[in-house]
């Protein structure tokens, strides 16, 4: 069920799971649109020569991410803020899955702030933090 408005916001509530497109595609193509041509993003061979596990999935990219699972639960949400800490690399062609669950509800400014994990199919968090958002009346 979208959240329409503050009054349907539970405290502890968690919100629906949201699988990335975590695609080495993806990854690629999205670092190519911003300007990081880094190999990095592009190739796993590449990004291994560098000490990494494999290619990583942009960090920009797992934040908007962080956005759609977000409004994926609430359409009209508007996002305040997101911080997030990268414990480690987001690796391409790896599913991962990002979860959030409600810490805080503020009625008066309609503010809510919900935790948000990054976590691959190990369940090991790759990327946590938290999200202020506004949400309607």
């Amino acid at each position: 069920m979208a959240i329409a408005a503050i009054k349907d916001v539970e405290f502890g509530e968690e919100l629906p799971a949201f699988v990335p497109d975590t695609s080495l595609q993806t990854a690629s193509k999205f670092a190519s649109l911003v300007g990081w041509n880094a190999a990095r993003f592009n190739s796993h061979e590449a990004a291994r020569k560098e000490g990494l596990p494999g290619a990583m999935i942009p960090g920009i990219l797992s934040q908007g991410y962080l956005v759609a699972m977000i409004h994926s639960w609430a359409p009209t949400a508007d996002i305040k803020s997101i911080d997030t800490v990268f414990r480690a690399a987001v690796i391409a062609d790896e599913e991962h899955s990002i979860t959030g669950v409600v810490t805080d509800i503020n009625e008066d400014e309609r503010l809510v702030e919900i935790d948000i994990t990054v976590a691959n199919s190990k369940g090991e968090t790759r990327v946590f933090g938290t999200a202020s958002v506004n949400i309607p009346g």
